[in-house]
C-alpha cells in the first residue's frame, strides 16, 4: 500500500489520525463523513471546541454575511463591531445575569495563550512568583502552562525545568481524606517551605485528567482558603466551559467568583479559534500593550461567538437540555459500566467517562467504537477512561445511539 501524504509530509507528531484512520470529508450537527462517505457519530467534539456541533447553520448564515460584506478579519487589538457586539454580548447576556463584574481580555486564540495570561497577570497582580497547581491538571502545552500541568509525559516533552509551581491534591486524589488539609497546614506554617503563591489554578472537572469531578463542597472551601490568604483564584474553563457541565461557567454550580477565568475552545462558538481571559474589573492592571498577540484580533470568531451567546445564552434552555440530557449519559453508562466488572463512570453534565480497571481496555472500546462508527478518544493518567463529550446540541435520539454504540463496542471488548 502506497504512503499518504499525512505519513509522508506531515509530522510525527500527530495522534487523533492515528486512532482514526480515515481521512473525513464533511460534517454537520453531531455527524462527520469521510471521503469515502462512512458517517460517525462525534462524541469528541473537536476536544470540548464544538459544543455547539458542527457546522452550525445559525453560525454559518451569520459568518458568511458577515465576509461577503467584507467585514474586518484581523485586527490585532483595535476597536471593530465584531468585536463590540461580542463584549456587548459578554456584558448583557452572561455577566449582568451573574453578577459578575469581569473585565475581558484577547490574548492569542488558544487555551494555552488564555492559562500563560492568567498566570502572567496573576504574577503581576501580587508581586508573587509561585502558583499551585493540582494532580492530574491539564493546562495546555507551553512553558508556563506546562508548568501547572501533572501528566509527566507532557511535562517531560517541554525538555527544560518548569519551575515556580507546587502541585496539591485535587479533590478525592488521596481517597476521600480532607485534600485540602495539607495547602492550609503548608500555606499557614512558616516552616513548611512552601512560598506564599500568587494564584491556584484549578479544573472544576479535570478532563484530560480523567473526568475527575471536584465536589461543590471542596471548590468553595477552596474559593474560601484563597480569598482568606489574599491568593488569586484562576478557574480553566477551556474545556467545560460554555454549558459542558451544565451552566455558561462550569463553577456556577458552587456559587464562587474566581478572580480570573481562563477560556477557549467552544467560546468562539464555530470551532473558530478564540480565547478570553476574564478578571474582577479591580484585577485590570496591565499596562497598554504588555500582553499581546498578532492573531487576538478574530473577527471571524467574535461573529459567532455573538451569535452563539445570542442564540443560545439568552435564557436557561440550553442548560436545562444538557442537565437532563446528561442524567440520560450517566444512566446508560452506568448500565454499560455494569456489564464489564470493575468498570465505574464519572462525570458531570455532557462530559462524562467509563473508567476501567485494566487501563488497555479504554484504548480498546475506543477503537473498537470507531469501527462501529463512534468517535471517543482516552483520557486519564493511564489512559484508563473512556471520555464522551457529544455536542450539546445533540439530540436525545443520538445519544441513545451513541449509547449503544459504546455498550457494543465495551461487550466487545469486556465480553
Amino acid at each position: 500500500m502506497t504512503a499518504s501524504v499525512f505519513e509522508t509530509v506531515e509530522s510525527n507528531v500527530r495522534g487523533y489520525c492515528r486512532a482514526w484512520p480515515t481521512v473525513f470529508a464533511t460534517a454537520s450537527g453531531s455527524w462527520l463523513r469521510d471521503e469515502g462517505g462512512r458517517e460517525y457519530l462525534d462524541f469528541f467534539a473537536g476536544a470540548g471546541a464544538l459544543n455547539y456541533g458542527h457546522s452550525n447553520p445559525v453560525f454559518k448564515q451569520a459568518l458568511v454575511d458577515y465576509i461577503l460584506n467584507d467585514g474586518i478579519i484581523h485586527s490585532l487589538d483595535m476597536a471593530t463591531i465584531a468585536k463590540r457586539g461580542l463584549l456587548e454580548a459578554l456584558r448583557d447576556l452572561v455577566f449582568v445575569p451573574r453578577g459578575l463584574d469581569y473585565r475581558v481580555q484577547f490574548p492569542g486564540p488558544t487555551g494555552a495563550n488564555a492559562v500563560e495570561a492568567a498566570l502572567k497577570l496573576a504574577r503581576k497582580i501580587t508581586g508573587r512568583q509561585t502558583v499551585l497547581n493540582f494532580t492530574n491538571a491539564f493546562h495546555g502545552m507551553s512553558l508556563g502552562a506546562l508548568a501547572v500541568t501533572g501528566n509527566a509525559a507532557k511535562r517531560a516533552a517541554a525538555g527544560v525545568p518548569l519551575p515556580y509551581t507546587h502541585p496539591m491534591p485535587y479533590d478525592g486524589f488521596l481517597g476521600g481524606e480532607d485534600e485540602l488539609r495539607w495547602m492550609r497546614r503548608a500555606l499557614d506554617d512558616t516552616s513548611s517551605g512552601l512560598d506564599k503563591p500568587a494564584a491556584v489554578i484549578v479544573e472544576t472537572v479535570q478532563g484530560e485528567g480523567g473526568i475527575n469531578v471536584a465536589r461543590v463542597e471542596w471548590l468553595r472551601e477552596l474559593a474560601e482558603l484563597c480569598a482568606a490568604r489574599g491568593i488569586l483564584l484562576i478557574v480553566d474553563d477551556v474545556q467545560m466551559g460554555c454549558g459542558r457541565t451544565g451552566p455558561f461557567f462550569s463553577f456556577e454550580f458552587a456559587g464562587i467568583s474566581p478572580d480570573i477565568v481562563a477560556m477557549s475552545k467552544s467560546i468562539g462558538g464555530y470551532g473558530l479559534p478564540m480565547a478570553l481571559v476574564l478578571f474582577k474589573a479591580e484585577h485590570d492592571q496591565w499596562a497598554p500593550g504588555e500582553h499581546n498577540g498578532t492573531f487576538r484580533g478574530n473577527n471571524p470568531a467574535f461573529v459567532t461567538a455573538r451569535v452563539a451567546l445570542e442564540r443560545y445564552w439568552a435564557d436557561d434552555a440550553l442548560e436545562r437540555s444538557v442537565l437532563a440530557k446528561g442524567e440520560r449519559l450517566a444512566a446508560g453508562l452506568a448500565e454499560i459500566a455494569a456489564g464489564c466488572p470493575g468498570t465505574t463512570t464519572r462525570g458531570r453534565g455532557l462530559i462524562h467517562g467509563l473508567v476501567f480497571t485494566d487501563p488497555s481496555h479504554a484504548g480498546k472500546v475506543s477503537q473498537a467504537a470507531f469501527e462501529l462508527g463512534l468517535l471517543v478518544e482516552t483520557s486519564g493518567s493511564t489512559n484508563q477512561v473512556v471520555k464522551l463529550m457529544p455536542p450539546l446540541t445533540t439530540s436525545e435520539d443520538e445519544l441513545d445511539h451513541g449509547l449503544g454504540l459504546i455498550g457494543a463496542a465495551v461487550a466487545a471488548v469486556c465480553g
